[in-house]
């Protein structure tokens, strides 16, 4: 097999057919008009008075996401920093290889290698994820994807954008849909792909325009909504690394440990990419990856095969090989999960690697009025499809045992972890997810 340095693998990634959906992101820009406060030492209506308006109400953890001149947040003598807006790193070209009538002819099990290799059809025998709810914090899910219709809660989907779109739509891009479809696409149409949950309910929480930006506020409001709504486990495929832990960095370390921390003392399992960069996150200096290396969330590892379904016997690696972009680090990422792998030199059916689920493609005019969605199936690859195998696997840990808080489901998931002893355990830590296991 090939050899490949990881940062040349990266720079490989935008242009691959079906593309490699990266899961962490970069910093754009810091606001000049929107503000994160700690309300630990003021009030609302003294924020109020102050002249700014509150965009995002976050009493559950002291926070108010507020918009206005930094002079007038200055006036209070607290705690701040400004919003900053993120930009998810989506593949440049995303022609599929295979197009939706043709997964939707036939069932696509043969092809999801990510769901045979969890034993996902033996799970359903056990539970499907029914009485769960699991909130996408992503670019927003297709409700009307014939795979996804019916899983989304149109009526509790929510957008956090402000951008007039709406919720339950594809509208910032086709990456939530294809997470979506991979925790809960329908296993019983007859047609298309199947996902770990199909049995739950989704909920989309948009985070993402279809300028492909957002802001570290959105993202705090939809985790603390996702707790409002009782939903068992949060998916967030998005980041942003590197980020200091000095200065404004330090606040929002301080404030997203607040927030996942109340998320899971509440019961809302917080499931994170570990992310793409192929970097060491134990051994990267004073820098952190948010919010994977936040307290309490799960931050999931890549794996991935190289030679699924190209005809010949075996495989050249086995589909718990370490993604050959995935972030690792033995304190740094809790579980590995399929989110598929990639090797360029390989012949045509390089593509099986990665994982083949939903994705929606948003329409719009020139002047950017929505038009609707194209629905269809592609072959993704990134810590950004690792994450929701595992928010699936949460829910049908919580589909069966209801009872169990947060920390519960964790430790389920990876004391049920399949270890693995050919690759170094900073892939890992637990080992690779194993949701049968989890169950039985």
């Amino acid at each position: 097999m090939a050899g490949y340095n990881r940062r040349s693998f990266l720079k490989l990634s935008g242009t691959a057919l079906g593309g490699i959906a990266v899961g962490s992101s970069v910093t754009a820009a810091a606001s000049t008009e929107r503000f994160l406060v700690d309300t630990a030492k003021t009030s609302q209506s003294e924020v109020e008075s102050a002249g700014l308006e509150v965009v995002h109400d976050l009493h559950e953890i002291n926070v108010l996401v507020v918009k206005g001149s930094e002079s007038d947040v200055e006036s209070l003598g607290i705690d701040y920093a400004a919003d900053s807006a993120y930009s998810l790193d989506l593949p440049i070209e995303r022609e599929s290889p295979i197009t939706a009538e043709d997964a939707s002819d036939e069932p696509a099990y043969p092809i999801q290698w990510d769901k045979q290799a969890q034993n996902i059809p033996e799970a359903h025998e056990i539970t499907r994820g029914e009485e769960t709810r699991v909130s996408v914090i992503d670019t927003g899910v297709a409700a009307g994807h014939p795979d996804l219709e019916h899983a989304v809660n149109e009526e509790l989907s929510q957008d956090f954008t402000g951008d007039g779109y709406g919720a339950a739509g594809p509208y910032g891009g086709y990456h939530g849909t294809h997470v979506a479809g991979i925790v809960a696409a329908d296993d019983q149409n007859d047609a298309g792909v199947v996902g770990s949950a199909p049995g739950t309910e989704i909920v989309d929480c948009r985070v993402f325009s279809p300028s492909s930006l957002a802001s570290f506020a959105d993202i705090l409001a939809a985790i603390v909504y996702s707790v409002r709504i009782g939903s068992d486990a949060a998916n967030l495929s998005l980041g942003a690394y590197p980020s200091t832990r000095k200065g404004q960095g330090k606040f929002y370390g301080k404030v997203l440990n607040r927030t996942t921390t109340y998320a899971n003392n509440q019961g809302t399992v917080i499931v994170v990419a570990a992310g793409n960069d192929g970097a060491d996150l134990q051994h990267d200096g004073n820098v952190v990856s948010l919010p994977a290396e936040a307290a309490n969330v799960i931050s999931v590892s890549a794996t991935g095969p190289i030679g699924f379904n190209w005809g010949g016997e075996g495989l050249e690696s086995p589909t718990y090989t370490p993604a050959k972009y995935t972030n690792y680090g033995t304190n740094a990422v809790d579980i590995g999960a399929p989110g598929g792998n990639y090797d360029a030199e390989f012949p045509a059916g390089w593509y099986y690697d990665m994982v083949f689920n939903t994705v929606a493609m948003p329409n719009f005019d020139d002047e950017g009025n929505y038009l609707g969605a194209t629905y269809d199936y592609s072959w993704i690859a990134g810590t950004s499809m690792a994450a929701p195998q595992v928010a699936g696997a949460a829910a049908l840990v919580r589909s069966q045992n209801p009872g169990l808080n947060a920390n519960e489901v964790r430790q389920t998931l990876e004391n049920s972890a399949d270890e693995v002893d050919e690759f170094d355990k900073a892939y890992y830590s637990s080992g690779v997810l194993n949701p049968y296991a989890a169950l039985k």
